[in-house]
């Protein structure tokens, strides 16, 4: 088969991926509540195969060096375009395996629970976007997919349908709006002046002659398309919207932080960097340091926040402002090292977090554990979840060997070979932030008793039953399988993936290789 042929043949894949999550929501949607095998059937059905074809697209991107697309019309002059390339497989993968594992967990987590139909609909609408996010081969198919993500995970968000869960989502959407206009002015502006704009190693045509001829203009424009995407970033100032998010249930809250939301707007700015802009032209502009700034602020900020948060989801919200931004860290410094840092970092955050969030899923799950000082003993009643958030904790923090320690390393060697060393005192400091808000979280699961007279989610009050409950606390308790295995897989592959890190197709592989095009 010549390349002609197969790159024919795969051009069809990333449609028929796209297909594949929007079908799954069509066959959900009118789904009655007591259709759980056909329901779950569809959701596993869809994310194993979603899997299976991405993962076949690898050594062929990877390999062959081959770049398959799928384009239809949409407006004069400009089409709807679907395009593998390195990059677009690589948060591809991401969102195939964690939407995998995050479906069989909602699927444990929400069991019984009332519009499971819904939930799951909108879910694989949410996964829709995310796969058309990856595959976008321009700037407008990437906005229309960008901002589809908006809409369908607003009824995620307010799923309880609570006051809380309803206030939370009006300020999501008031915020991914917002940002959504910014980063539609834009796509528009620089679409007048450089005509279509596709994606492209180092830069879309028309931008240099843009820069060179009114390089004010496409500094706004930057600004604009970087103050957009920084929405679901969770950049400071605009990270505002990600900590009240977290009245979502723990699937939603997984989805958001680590395959969909703030991924989604993180990576947009891989692109607008790297494929749009061009580290060249980028660094003429001078609007590479300024974003290194408020990636070093950003991650200084969450740090600081989530060491004050006494709420076990809301010190892990701002964990996640503080880890994403170490991708645009390592996309600014504008190195070799540091650009395979920030984009591995890209995978290696998704599967701490979603880790994470599966753990304090399952606490507050079993035994309505929600603050940090619920959290004291559990490490004996619920030993393989307390294990599980110990490892992703560990590779937060940026212990060997797990992935979060092959991040923040490549990091440093980004920074020593960029402009900018100090930045490797800003690494230095996030990750002595990070083991100050989470080594006091391990230490209480596994070195401290349950208080006499208190029961997770009690509030800390004392009853009239206190010496029997004291009693309780201490006994193990079951751990749904359903909720566990996806949380002890995603640890397992956080331990996994700082020990093969330099075998060959590992994230940090594809990583390097995907840095070093941006820079050919």
């Amino acid at each position: 088969m010549t390349d002609s042929t197969l790159t024919g043949l795969l051009s069809w894949v990333p449609p028929l991926v796209l297909l594949l999550s929007l079908g799954a929501a069509l066959a959900i949607f009118p789904l009655r509540e007591d259709r759980v095998r056909t329901r779950t059937a569809v959701n596993l059905g869809a994310a194993v195969l979603k899997v299976l074809l991405v993962a076949a697209l690898v050594p062929v991107v990877i390999d062959a060096s081959l770049r398959p697309e799928f384009s239809v019309p949409f407006l004069p002059g400009i089409d709807l375009v679907l395009r593998v390339d390195p990059l677009s497989v690589y948060f591809a993968g991401l969102s195939a395996l964690l939407w995998l594992c995050t479906t069989i967990y909602a699927i444990g987590y929400l069991e019984g629970s009332p519009q499971r139909s819904r939930f799951f609909g909108f879910f694989s609408l949410c996964v829709t976007a995310t796969v058309g996010i990856s595959f976008a081969g321009n700037l407008v198919t990437f906005l229309v997919f960008y901002e589809l993500l908006t809409l369908v995970t607003y009824p995620l968000v307010a799923h309880a349908g609570t006051p809380a869960a309803l206030r939370a989502a009006r300020v999501y959407l008031r915020y991914t709006i917002t940002g959504g206009l910014a980063l539609l002015v834009g796509v528009v502006w620089l679409t007048i002046y450089a005509g279509p704009v596709d994606f492209a190693e180092g830069g879309a045509e028309g931008v240099p002659a843009l820069a060179a001829a009114t390089p004010g203009v496409a500094v706004v424009i930057f600004v604009l398309l970087v103050g957009g995407l920084g929405v679901k970033a969770a950049l400071v100032p605009l990270h505002g919207w990600l900590p009240g998010a977290m009245v979502a249930p723990a699937p939603v809250s997984a989805l958001l932080h680590a395959v969909a939301v703030v991924k989604a707007g993180v990576f947009g700015i891989v692109r607008v960097v790297d494929d749009v802009y061009g580290i060249e032209v980028s660094r003429s502009l001078g609007v590479l340091t300024p974003l290194l700034v408020l990636a070093c602020v950003t991650i200084l900020f969450g740090s600081v926040r989530a060491l004050q948060e006494t709420d076990l989801k809301k010190r892990l919200a701002y964990s996640t402002v503080s880890q994403v931004s170490y991708v645009v860290l390592g996309v600014a410094l504008a190195t070799v090292a540091g650009t395979a840092g920030g984009i591995v970092h890209l995978v290696h955050q998704g599967i701490m977090k979603i880790t994470l969030f599966f753990c304090a899923g399952l606490f507050a799950e079993v035994l309505r554990a929600k603050s940090i000082e619920d959290l004291r003993g559990l490490g004996h009643r619920m030993p393989w979840t307390s294990v599980a958030f110990t490892v992703g904790a560990f590779g937060m923090i940026g212990l060997p060997p797990t992935a979060g320690f092959v991040s923040k390393w490549q990091l440093g060697l980004g920074a020593l070979d960029s402009e900018h060393p100090w930045v490797l005192g800003v690494l230095l400091a996030s990750s002595l932030l990070n083991a100050a808000y989470f080594l006091p979280v391990v230490y209480r699961l596994w070195f401290r008793a349950p208080d006499a007279g208190r029961s997770p989610g009690a509030g800390g009050s004392p009853d009239d039953d206190a010496v029997p409950r004291a009693l309780t606390d201490r006994l193990r308790v079951r751990e749904p399988r359903a909720l566990l295995l996806p949380a002890l897989f995603t640890a397992g592959s956080v331990v996994a993936l700082g020990l093969f890190a330099s075998f060959p197709f590992s994230p940090l592989d594809v990583a390097r290789y995907i840095a070093e095009g941006v820079f050919r």
